[in-house]
C-alpha cells in the first residue's frame, strides 16, 4: 500500500509528482481524453500498465519506469519517478543537437534495445494484456497500413499525383513488408519521439522510455523512423550536424536480438517502407492544414516529412522516393508559404506551435 501525502501536477500532462508517507518520490498518472481517438481512456491506461509490467516483471529489463501500484477502476497508476532525468526534446530545443549528441545516441540505443529484448515475446505480452481487457494484436501490428492501402491512391490523386502501376506495386510491396514483420515483430510504445525518452544531463544518459499508452507489437523499424523523418515537434531531423551514427546505433542495438537487422536488404527495405508509410499517413492531415493561416509551420513540416522520407527510401524504394518528392512539390505549389529550403534547416529545428 502506498500512501500519498502531497503531490504537484506537472502541467500540461495528466501527471503529478507525489511524495509517499515514507518520503519516496513517485509519479501519479491518470486517464483522460487524447487527440488520437482510436481507444478509450481506460484502454490506454491498461495498455501502459501491461506493457510496463511486461518489461519489468516478465523480461526483467530496465528500459522504462516500473509500475508501483495501479487502481484501474479509478483509472490511476503510480510509477517509478525517473528524476533527475529530463525529456530529451527539451534539451534539443534549448541547446541544439551538437551539445546533446550522446543523449540522442542513447535514445536511439534504447529504442533498438526495446525491439531487441521484446522480439519473439508477443504472446507473452498479449497474455498479460488480455488479463486487463480486450485487445486486438492484428490492429497493433498493422497500425496505419490498412488505412494507407485504402486511401493512399485517392490522397495522391487529390494533389494531382496519380499513382502509376509501378508506384502502386512498390507501395503494395512496402506495406506488405510492414504488415508481416516476421522476426522484426517487436514492442513499440506507439509514440517513438524524443519527448518520450528521459535522460540524465550529467554523466551517462541512462535513457528510459516513457508513455506506453499506445504500446503494441508491430514492425520494429517503425521505431527508427523518428531518426530520419521529422515527427510532429520538428521541422527537420537530418543534416550534417546530426551525428551520422545515430541510425547505426539503433540498428546495432536491434541486431543484438534480431540478427536479421544485419541484412542490408531486409533492413534497408523495411526502414524505407516505414519512413514512407509515416509520411504518407501524415498526408491525411492536408485538409486541416488547408484551413490554417499562411505561414503555419505545420504546412512546411508536411513538405519536409515527405522529402525526408524520400531521402530515406532512395536506395531501396525508388518509385516511392519519386512519389514522395512529387507530393512535396505539389504541396509547395498549393501552399507557397511552405516552399521551405530543407538544406537551410538545422537538425532538430523545432516546429513553432
Amino acid at each position: 500500500m502506498l500512501n500519498l501525502v502531497e503531490w504537484t501536477r506537472l502541467e500540461p500532462w495528466r501527471v503529478a509528482r507525489a511524495r509517499t508517507d515514507r518520503g519516496e518520490s513517485v509519479i501519479v498518472k491518470w486517464a483522460g481524453p487524447h487527440v488520437d481517438g482510436r481507444h478509450t481512456d481506460a484502454w490506454r491506461l491498461r495498455t501502459e500498465v501491461a506493457a510496463l509490467r511486461f518489461l519489468a516483471d516478465d523480461l526483467r529489463v530496465d528500459l522504462a519506469p516500473r509500475v508501483l501500484a495501479e487502481d484501474l477502476r479509478a483509472e490511476r497508476v503510480i510509477l517509478q519517478d525517473l528524476a533527475p532525468r529530463v525529456a530529451l526534446d527539451g534539451l534539443l530545443r534549448r541547446d541544439g543537437v551538437v551539445t546533446h549528441a550522446p543523449r540522442l545516441e542513447a535514445f536511439a540505443r534504447a529504442r533498438g534495445e526495446l525491439g531487441a529484448v521484446t522480439a519473439g515475446h508477443a504472446e507473452l505480452y498479449y497474455r498479460r494484456r488480455r488479463l486487463l481487457g480486450p485487445v486486438d494484436p492484428e490492429a497493433d501490428r498493422l497500425g496505419h497500413v490498412t488505412r494507407l492501402r485504402r486511401e493512399s491512391s485517392s490522397q495522391a490523386e487529390a494533389l494531382g499525383v496519380p499513382l502509376t502501376g509501378a508506384v502502386e506495386r512498390e507501395l503494395a510491396r512496402a506495406l506488405d513488408v510492414l504488415a508481416d514483420p516476421g522476426p522484426f515483430l517487436a514492442l513499440s510504445n506507439g509514440d517513438p519521439e524524443t519527448n518520450n525518452v528521459l535522460v540524465r544531463t550529467d554523466g551517462p544518459a541512462d535513457a528510459r522510455l516513457i508513455d506506453f499508452e499506445f504500446a503494441g507489437f508491430t514492425h520494429a523499424l517503425h521505431d527508427a523512423v523518428c531518426l530520419y523523418v521529422p515527427g510532429p515537434a520538428w521541422m527537420w531531423v537530418g543534416g550534417s550536424a546530426t551525428p551520422p551514427q545515430v541510425g547505426d546505433v539503433y540498428r546495432r542495438a536491434l541486431a543484438a536480438g534480431v540478427p536479421q537487422a544485419e541484412d542490408d536488404r531486409l533492413y534497408g527495405t523495411a526502414l524505407a517502407a516505414a519512413c514512407v508509410a509515416f509520411a504518407l499517413a501524415r498526408l491525411s492531415r492536408r485538409h486541416r492544414l488547408d484551413e490554417r493561416p499562411a505561414g503555419d509551420d505545420s504546412r512546411a513540416q508536411l513538405v519536409t516529412s515527405l522529402e525526408a522520407a524520400a531521402s530515406a527510401a532512395r536506395e531501396h524504394l525508388p518509385y516511392l522516393t519519386a512519389l514522395c518528392l512529387h507530393l512535396a512539390e505539389a504541396l509547395r505549389r498549393r501552399w507557397p508559404d511552405a516552399d521551405v529550403d530543407t538544406a537551410a534547416l538545422a537538425p532538430y529545428t523545432p516546429r513553432r506551435r
